[in-house]
This record gives C-alpha cells, structure tokens and sequence, in this order.
C-alpha cells in the first residue's frame, strides 16, 4: 500500500468540500437563480467523476493512453441513463455499481 496520493486527496477534498459546502457557507445563497444553485451543487460530483473516468475508462501501455471497451462504459452508460430518466443520481449510481458487480462475477472483467 502506497500514500503516493493521499497530498492529492487532500487537495480534492480542499477544492471540492467548499463548492459542496457552499450553501452552509455563504448567507443568502438561496436567492441566487435555481440554474445557479443546481450548478453549484453538482461541481463537486462532477469533479471527482472525471478524475474517477480518467482513471477507468482509459489505460495506458507502452507510454501511450488507449480507451477501455467494455464493462466500465456499460456501467456509466447506465448510470447515465438512469439519471436522466428518472433524474436522481442514487438509482443511477446503484445502478451502475450493480452492472459493475455482476459483470465481474459472470467474469466480464
């Protein structure tokens, strides 16, 4: 086990935990446009979803970066479909994680 990362957890934490945190943080906020404050709400996700795709979706073998094929892109696929349809993130989230467990069991990954 390595701690290679944990400065770089300490920072995602530092930059995201006050754009999550905002809304205790500053006063009023809740007159800010409701654009504004969806927004505001879904940057710390969004944030740690990209840097947890990069890491996913995509491999890296003799120095060059490839795209992986497979379960992973079903599982986020899901995900997203899930969301939009029924726009809460927990069912696409579970949804996702459920894809994840049982392609790993049947051996897909």
């Amino acid at each position: 086990m390595s701690t290679d990362y944990v400065p770089l957890a300490v920072l995602m934490f530092a930059v995201t935990y006050p754009f999550r945190a905002i809304g205790l943080l500053a006063p009023a906020i809740d007159r800010l446009p409701k654009p504004a404050l969806e927004y505001l709400q879904l940057v710390g996700p969004a944030v740690l979803a990209a840097l947890a795709a990069v890491d996913i979706m995509v491999g890296v073998e003799n120095d060059r970066p490839f795209f992986t094929i497979g379960l992973p892109w079903l599982a986020v696929g899901a995900c997203l479909a899930l969301v939009v349809w029924r726009r809460n993130l927990f069912i696409g989230l579970a949804a996702a994680v459920a894809v994840a467990v049982v392609g790993r069991a049947l051996g897909a990954a």
